[in-house]
């Protein structure tokens, strides 16, 4: 097949458009391409600047401009360059600005202002990263949901995800032949919600197998033994059910996904209250 280049030119970071198209590129399997990336777009010169690498290697422009007067200016670009160009967010902006009765402001990056919505989401990433590992305190108390499960079961990067999010979760795991924390389990008492997560033992295995090569560890080998593996997940499952605590297996889920189920189980919970 041959190689696609695609070129993303946004206002502000780029990470809305690179999101977009990628989710996009995932429902074509694997193809061979090259993106082209220019941010933080503030003038003429800027799009100028763009389209030399389009020039140079010609493909699908899909862009982010605020501006009315960049956008004319980078379609004329794509004109004359010949590609086809897309505004990504154009028509969900324009059915907004119908459906709200208002006109969108004019101004890059408006996802990135400091608000109350970015301090919280600072306020729980400090969260996720002080009580990662089980580091437990009295102010468990104030987690919005912990994450357990056996070693390697992908909690701590579903708690940093969760964090950008804005939700603190806090990291207990499940140690084998150990009893959890007495705090973690007086948090539970107190209904803080607790999501557990879990993963096939062989895909257990592999990963923590991978860990013992990287940190060139051998004296704990059976920390990646499959039969080793099993028991803990066999527990761990038996801690769930007695705690009444929801489960998500991780073993083909990405951690985008294990935390929207979260946030799934976060919402149908607070629904419930009464």
């Amino acid at each position: 097949m041959p190689q696609h280049h695609l070129h993303l030119i946004s206002d502000s970071t780029g990470e809305t458009v690179d999101a977009v198209l990628r989710a996009a590129l995932a429902r074509f399997g694997d193809v061979d391409h090259e993106l082209h990336v220019t941010v933080f777009v503030r003038n003429q010169a800027d799009i100028d600047r763009a389209f030399q690498m389009v020039d140079r290697d010609p493909g699908l422009v899909i862009y982010t401009l605020a501006d009315p007067q960049l956008q004319t200016y980078l379609i004329e670009a794509a004109t004359k360059a010949d590609v086809p160009s897309v505004p990504i967010l154009d028509p969900v902006i324009k059915a907004l600005s119908d459906h709200l009765g208002i006109e969108a402001q004019e101004r890059p990056g408006m996802q990135h202002r400091i608000t109350s919505d970015y301090f919280e989401r600072i306020a729980a990433l400090d969260f996720a990263i002080s009580y990662d590992d089980g580091a437990l305190g009295d102010r468990l108390m104030q987690a919005d949901v912990i994450l357990t499960g056996v070693s390697r079961s992908s909690k701590t990067p579903t708690c940093i995800y969760l964090a950008h999010r804005g939700v603190k979760a806090a990291n207990i795991p499940l140690v084998p032949n150990t009893q959890p924390d007495p705090a973690f389990l007086n948090a539970l008492a107190e209904g803080v919600p607790a999501v557990g997560l879990t993963a096939s033992p062989a895909r257990l295995s592999q990963i923590r197998s991978q860990r013992l090569e990287t940190l060139g560890s051998t004296h704990t080998a059976d920390y990646a033994e499959i039969d080793t593996i099993r028991a803990e997940v066999a527990d761990a499952r038996l801690f769930f059910e007695r705690h009444a605590i929801p489960v998500i297996d991780v073993t083909r889920r990405s951690i985008e996904e294990t935390a929207a189920e979260i946030l799934a189980i976060l919402r149908a919970r607070n629904t419930e209250k009464p």
